[in-house]
C-alpha cells in the first residue's frame, strides 16, 4: 500500500509537481514507512530506529527500549497535537520505487483510492510503534546520522539552528 499524507481534504486528482530532483512527480510513502509524514507538512523531525546491523551500544543510546523515536523540537508539540491529517491511498501500479526509505513517485496524474482523516497524531504515531521525543533543538541530534542507526531528517531546513 502507498500514501500520501496532506492538509488539504478534498483533493479528487493528485497531479505531479515541480520537485528539486528532476521533472515533476506525484509523491508516495509506504505504508512501512508512513509513520515519517504522521506530523504537520513543515515540522522538522528526525525519526530514528535500528536496523539489523545496529550495536547495543547506538541502539541504548538513541532508542532506550524504543523500536523508532521521533525527535521534534518542543515549540512543534501543541501544532503536532492539533494537527489534522488527510491520509490518501494510492494504487501502486503507477508508482517506481525510488531507494529512499519507502519512497516511490509517479510521473503523471493519480487518483487516490480512498482518503482517511487523522485526527491526534501522537495516538498515530503510538499506534505506528513511533515513541515521540521532544527535544529543545534538534542540532545537538546531528551525530545520530554517524551511528549503526537509520535516521530520516525531514524539514530539517525548518529546525532552530540547523546549517
Amino acid at each position: 500500500m502507498l500514501y500520501h499524507f496532506s492538509d488539504t481534504p478534498d483533493i479528487r486528482r493528485f497531479e505531479p509537481r515541480p520537485s528539486r530532483f528532476g521533472p515533476p512527480l506525484v509523491w508516495a510513502i509506504s505504508a512501512e514507512h508512513a509513520c515519517l509524514y504522521l506530523f504537520p507538512r513543515n515540522c522538522p523531525r528526525i525519526v530514528v530506529w535500528a536496523q539489523h546491523n545496529s550495536s547495543a551500544v547506538d541502539r541504548h543510546r538513541w532508542l532506550g527500549t524504543a523500536a523508532r523515536v521521533a525527535f521534534v523540537e518542543k515549540r512543534w508539540m501543541m501544532q503536532i497535537r492539533r494537527a489534522r491529517l488527510y491520509r490518501y491511498r494510492f494504487p501502486t501500479a503507477p508508482f517506481q520505487p525510488l531507494d529512499d526509505v519507502g519512497m516511490h513517485v509517479s510521473g503523471g496524474p493519480v487518483t487516490p483510492k480512498s482518503m482517511t482523516p487523522l485526527h491526534d497524531l501522537p495516538q498515530h504515531l503510538d499506534m505506528a510503534g513511533v515513541t515521540l521525543c521532544a527535544v529543545p533543538s534538534l542540532a545537538p541530534l546531528k551525530p545520530v546520522w554517524d551511528t549503526s542507526l537509520h535516521a530520516s531528517g525531514i524539514r530539517l531546513r525548518h529546525a532552530q539552528g540547523w546549517n
